[in-house]
């Protein structure tokens, strides 16, 4: 099993058609806040946190890792896209294997956003660790979520419950 932590960190900005996959930055900041207080994200991640406490603990550049993008569209930060490896995990299917994660605003919902960052980031883990399979969990009643799981070519391993509802537990197996 290859780590990310050997990837070489930060690559060059992805760009797709729309959007710039980067590093964070300290300007970003603000809309990390704003991701991680939104009831609307967190509808299906167990509610979001107090904004005076997110405020108070957010490091003045945001946590920089390997696998963790901004998503940048027109200059300004709409989403994040992770991508680490499961080192734990609360079901053995998922051990060991990249986890694919994305926050987006919800201004920035409905428009393909997600699903052209998402392929964009699996693209670059492709090329930096061929082979390696992706896992993605979501509360099978985010609809959104599971519709793009699919087109991004996860399959279902199994239903669980945990977080009191159903997670999907999807892979999505090594590119070739």
């Amino acid at each position: 099993m290859s780590d990310l932590g050997l990837v070489a960190w930060p690559p060059e900005p992805i760009r797709t058609e729309r959007l710039v996959l980067r590093e964070p930055e300290a300007l970003d900041c603000p809309t990390f806040i704003e991701l991680l207080a939104s009831p609307e994200v967190h509808t299906y991640l167990g509610g979001p946190r107090p904004r005076d406490e997110l405020e108070r603990e957010m490091p003045e550049v945001p946590e920089r890792w390997p696998g963790s993008f901004v998503v940048e569209l027109d200059g300004a930060m709409i989403g994040q896209i992770l991508l680490r490896r499961a080192a734990e995990h609360r079901r053995p299917a998922a051990v060991g294997k990249a986890d694919l994660g994305y926050l987006f605003l919800p201004k920035a919902w409905g428009q393909g956003y997600a699903a052209e960052a998402c392929a964009a980031a699996l693209g670059w883990f492709d090329g930096v660790l061929p082979g390696e399979p992706v896992v993605l969990t979501t509360q099978s009643a985010n609809v959104g979520s599971m519709r793009l799981a699919a087109k991004l070519g996860f399959t279902e391993v199994e239903r669980f419950h945990a977080w009191d509802a159903e997670q999907w537990l999807g892979l999505r197996p090594p590119a070739t």
